[in-house]
């Protein structure tokens, strides 16, 4: 943000921790599209979950750093269906919409363009923040309850889930309830994610068969 031609102090400082960040020089000397690509790396490095999944849907994909990883580790006749608010350039693989996730019309869209139950599901999104934590806490929270309602819906069953979360005390109801809908589900915070961030991710493996 400027003003009256000067940029403010807050801009200013965000700018001098992205040029001196070592994941964004990271992401640019290996094509990266974002620096979060890392995040999801870490993710899968440890939990395993891309190079098996062959239906893969991406919640607020954009600028596209985690679809552009899914596409590269998953197998070549992978099919990734993303979607985001804004636009971002395209990428082998993934068939991408451009609108919110939470209207009904878009999830049907996403279902549709996938053709079957999905291998993982992954969420990146966040609302835009207010600076206020527990505002900010809350908002994220409804946010991803929305994404794991989809999922259960979605998903198949040995299927994976990854969301981001911020920390401020009900992810640890939201963690509960993975339990149980989950035989494996983990907390994690990758490297790559500042550690003056509250994001954390959860991380769901082996979703259980819903009962009818």
């Amino acid at each position: 943000m400027k003003v009256k031609g000067k940029m403010s102090l807050s801009s200013r400082l965000w700018l001098d921790r992205q040029m001196n960040d070592p994941y964004v020089k990271r992401a640019h000397r290996e094509g990266y599209r974002s620096r979060a690509a890392y995040k999801l790396l870490e993710i899968d490095e440890k939990f395993k979950i891309i190079k098996k999944s062959k239906y893969i849907i991406d919640l607020g994909a954009a600028p596209g750093g985690w679809s552009q990883l899914l596409a590269q580790k998953s197998s070549e006749d992978a099919k990734i269906v993303a979607i985001d608010l804004l636009n971002f350039e395209e990428l082998p693989k993934v068939q991408q919409f451009v609108g919110d996730f939470e209207d009904e019309a878009n999830q049907k869209k996403i279902i549709e363009a996938l053709g079957q139950k999905a291998d993982l599901i992954v969420s990146d999104m966040a609302p835009s923040t207010v600076g206020h934590a527990q505002t900010d806490h809350l908002r994220i929270m409804n946010l991803v309850t929305s994404a794991y309602d989809f999922t259960l819906n979605t998903l198949a069953p040995g299927g994976a889930f990854v969301a981001k979360i911020f920390m401020g005390g009900k992810e640890k109801q939201f963690f509960e309830r993975m339990k149980k809908d989950f035989a494996e589900a983990s907390f994690f915070k990758p490297k790559s994610s500042r550690s003056v961030s509250v994001e954390i991710y959860v991380v769901g493996r082996k979703f259980l068969q819903p009962l009818l």
